[in-house]
């Protein structure tokens, strides 16, 4: 058995009257992030995860923000094409780790349905799948809540 890790990062501005998207569930926010698709950065940042572990570049390669196909785009269809990829290679996910870095609005009543969300989309079970949120501590971009972020490792395995 080939074990292999990836590690993924995604950061997207915010701005009053957008929509805010994180792990494939829309939250109530006064912010939302921006960006080409539904800028929902714990997706793109466990898509990069994927993609990295098994050397099949970045989510950008595969979905470039320069195409018209994937404008507005709801990131938890990037995720099936991104696992689809993963599957036509040979390759199975082992877990995914994450950590979402934002001030508001707070993530963890919102925990669970994300990991539903996303462990439906990736095929596996719901505790195969962490996610964990913090604050920046009201320091740099984050702490100005003018951008969110996200960080993501995976193991698969073939």
């Amino acid at each position: 058995m080939k074990v292999r890790v990836g590690f993924g990062f995604d950061v997207h501005q915010l701005k009053a009257g957008k929509e805010l998207w994180l792990g494939g569930i829309k939250l109530s926010h006064s912010k939302g992030a921006v960006g080409h698709s539904d800028a929902d950065v714990l997706i793109h940042a466990i898509c990069d995860a994927l993609l990295g572990a098994s050397g099949m570049r970045d989510i950008g390669f595969h979905f470039p923000d320069t195409s018209s196909e994937f404008k507005g785009i709801d990131s938890k269809i990037l995720l099936t094409r991104v696992n689809d990829l993963l599957i036509q290679e040979g390759y199975s996910i082992g877990n995914i780790d994450c950590t979402l870095v934002l001030e508001q609005p707070k993530i963890n009543p919102h925990i669970v349905d994300m990991k539903k969300t996303l462990a439906a989309i990736l095929n596996v079970e719901v505790n195969d799948i962490a996610i964990k949120a913090t604050t920046n501590e009201q320091m740099g971009y984050v702490g100005r809540e003018e951008g969110v972020c996200a960080y993501a490792v995976a193991l698969i395995q073939k």
